[in-house]
């Protein structure tokens, strides 16, 4: 079996997709089609954000955007001025997708479902006369004159554009250095810290406003709401730092000092609370009242334990070198890190294709004509909030503008 079509596209997720139907949207006459390894397409979709699927982020200026990606910043700055999230917002609600902000800015279709967005995929691709290729893995990749030839289980397939949106593939990177192409290694970049401590036993669904989390004697550091869990930590400020953190914490091989300031204010004004709250408080139990209304009462209970303070006594009673003690507990705690949570099912790597080698006013590869890439087979990545969709969005249709323009 021999097709050849205008454009290939090798990965079925969401990065193919909205590449596909953006460039048959701007040139109908186009033969387009979608190659995909596995028996279903567009499989991470269906499991993001919950179920839910975070399309995007609720922010609007293309240089603050990019400062939620650790790697691919400076790439994506002209990028976004073409295509970013208002864009995105206004493609899938012309294509009968509403969609809602939430309070943390995070962007979801109103139906609370992903298979929104996979049915607006998939209709919108048949409606355009988009070929769909299931269990068709790609062997290998050779360019000849102006054509590209791919070899499947199922046949040969050759076509003039060839995009890449495989995600994390190795078997595709492996293709790809064939081509001369150069790949960064994959490291995690989203996950969880695995701490085992007694400040953190017993306390699953725990969380705290504010906090501040660094990695010891490193330059990393990270601010927002913090999860205790099962396994140790979560929450923003924890996979905001794994994430821009992801090569370092993994040459240390997940071995590493974390230190969480639990309030938002450094030592001395702390204590000076505490002090303070002595004073008006003379009568009421430690355990009782605590002066810090975003430490909840357990995790409270906790430290007073941890500092080997009676919570049973009155505040009059503690001594103010229990005082400083505490302080410094809760401003400065040090915990030792061994090892790392997969985030949910969000399996966001830091790696892919050298950026150095791609044109990013095209997403075209620098060493072949005819050859794009969108997605995170790019070594790029972000922190969570659907800032990694938002880099495929862009992608694909920076890719379909290129390809259309060629075309034309």
């Amino acid at each position: 079996m021999k097709q050849h079509y205008d454009v290939l596209i090798v990965g079925g997720g969401a990065a193919g997709f909205f590449t596909a139907i953006n460039t048959k949207e701007k040139n109908r006459n186009l033969s387009v089609c979608i190659l995909e390894k596995g028996k279903e397409v567009l499989q991470k979709v269906k499991i993001s954000g919950g179920g839910r699927c975070n399309l995007t982020h609720a922010c609007f200026d293309p240089k603050e955007l990019t400062e939620f990606y650790p790697r691919g910043k400076r790439e994506l700055l002209g990028a976004f001025h073409q295509f970013m999230t208002g864009d995105t917002m206004e493609w899938f609600e012309n294509r009968g997708v509403p969609l809602k902000i939430e309070a943390d800015n995070r962007i979801f279709p109103e139906s609370n479902s992903s298979q929104s967005i996979i049915d607006c995929f998939l209709e919108t691709s048949k409606n355009l006369g988009i070929t769909i290729s299931k269990n068709t893995g790609v062997l290998s990749i050779t360019k000849q004159e102006d054509v590209w030839k791919l070899q499947t289980k199922e046949g040969t397939y050759s076509c003039d554009k060839l995009v890449i949106t495989a995600g994390s593939s190795k078997p595709v990177w492996k293709l790809l250095t064939e081509l001369g192409h150069s790949i960064v290694e994959p490291v995690p970049s989203l996950f969880t810290f695995n701490i085992k401590d007694p400040l953190l036993t017993d306390l699953p669904g725990v969380a705290v406003q504010n906090v501040e989390v660094s990695i010891k004697d490193t330059k990393l550091t990270s601010t927002g709401p913090l999860l205790i869990t099962h396994w140790g930590t979560s929450g923003p400020a924890v996979l905001k730092l794994s994430a821009f953190g992801a090569v370092l914490l993994a040459e240390k091989e997940y071995q590493y000092q974390v230190k969480v300031n639990w309030l938002s204010c450094n030592r001395q004004q702390a204590l000076d609370i505490l002090f303070q709250f002595k004073k008006r408080e003379v009568k009421s139990l430690l355990e009782k009242r605590s002066p810090f209304e975003t430490i909840s009462k357990r995790l409270w209970s906790r430290f007073l334990e941890i500092c080997e303070i009676d919570g049973q006594g009155k505040w009059a009673d503690v001594s103010n070198k229990k005082l400083e003690f505490l302080a410094d507990k809760l401003t400065a705690t040090i915990f030792h890190a061994q090892g790392k949570s997969t985030f949910k099912d969000e399996f966001v790597t830091a790696g892919g294709i050298k950026l150095k080698e791609v044109n990013f006013k095209k997403f075209e590869s620098k060493l072949h004509e005819n050859l794009f890439f969108a997605g995170e087979i790019l070594n790029i990545d972000a922190v969570t909030g659907g800032f990694n969709f938002q880099n495929a969005w862009t992608g694909g249709w920076i890719v379909s503008e290129a390809i259309t323009q060629k075309q034309s």
